[in-house]
């Protein structure tokens, strides 16, 4: 029986159409669904995104989630006619909007305990890039393009762009991005090493719910962890480093799917993890 209406297989959550969600096998499907405005996020879709994939975190029915939009575009950035109305603009605004806004939904990716895939199904442009690069998996119709577009309203990259970036391709291939606001066409991103995979756009779903389905089956808190290992590394020394994967590997041997992996090894069988 399941826990709540969500966790029952196939359920879609109607209190918010711009923003679908179903749960399936396991696998926690948010879709953008703005395409009229090529899925440019309000304030209040944000706001939903960030409670979803918390959500997800805490839901042990949720072993993956895959991030994805309807219509010819991801996300083709922030819409800000949905936010709150707010007063005269004083000295700290934009930086704690930016904080508030942009830079938490990035983290609630980054932070999500579930392995998060994004099937960029159309054009990404600035915090609609970051959102999918700051995905465990990128998968990307062959028509999808990535633009840095900041600097073609003269502004500086947020959501975090030059913290991924640079981490993903190196500071001189991500200055080069960010300078020009140069469309990214699919094949050239997948190069860059910002896509996993490029798929024909008719083939984008089933290959999302593949690859969903494989790491729904797989050992969820030694993919959480290893997750948080990874990120983590990425501004740690080697010192920290190891101390980190060494209390990690401490934690998940703990888990019931840590023996059930190394039984099945020891009794040469398909291990059958259950996320626990």
């Amino acid at each position: 029986m399941p826990s709540s209406p969500e966790d029952a297989p196939g359920f879609t959550d109607p209190l918010d159409s711009s923003v679908l969600h179903a749960t399936d096998n396991g696998v926690s499907w948010i879709t953008l669904n703005r395409p009229e405005a090529m899925n440019a996020v309000t304030w209040d879709q944000r706001e939903r995104l960030i409670a979803l994939l918390a959500r997800a975190s805490a839901d042990p029915a949720v072993r993956a989630v895959v991030l994805t939009a309807t219509g010819r575009g991801f996300c083709a950035g922030a819409d800000l006619r949905g936010a709150p109305p707010t007063g005269d603009r004083i000295p700290g605004d934009v930086a704690r909007t930016i904080r508030l806004g942009a830079q938490r939904l990035i983290a609630a990716v980054l932070d999500c305990e579930k392995p998060v895939i994004a099937a960029v199904n159309g054009t990404a442009a600035g915090i609609g890039a970051h959102l999918a690069f700051a995905c465990d998996l990128v998968l990307a119709a062959d028509s999808a393009k990535f633009i840095e577009v900041f600097v073609r309203r003269g502004l500086v990259p947020d959501g975090g762009g030059a913290y991924l970036l640079p981490r993903l391709i190196g500071p001189q291939r991500a200055k080069e991005l960010m300078f020009f606001g140069d469309a990214l066409p699919a094949a050239e991103a997948e190069r860059l090493g910002l896509v996993n995979r490029v798929v024909p756009a008719e083939e984008l779903a089933a290959t999302a719910r593949a690859w969903s389905l494989r790491l729904a089956d797989g050992p969820t808190r030694a993919l959480a962890l290893t997750k948080q290992l990874v990120n983590a590394s990425l501004g740690a020394d080697r010192a920290t480093s190891f101390a980190a994967e060494a209390m990690a590997q401490e934690i998940n041997m703990t888990t019931q799917d840590a023996s059930e992996g190394v039984a099945s090894f020891v009794e040469r069988r398909t291990p059958k993890y259950r996320g626990l």
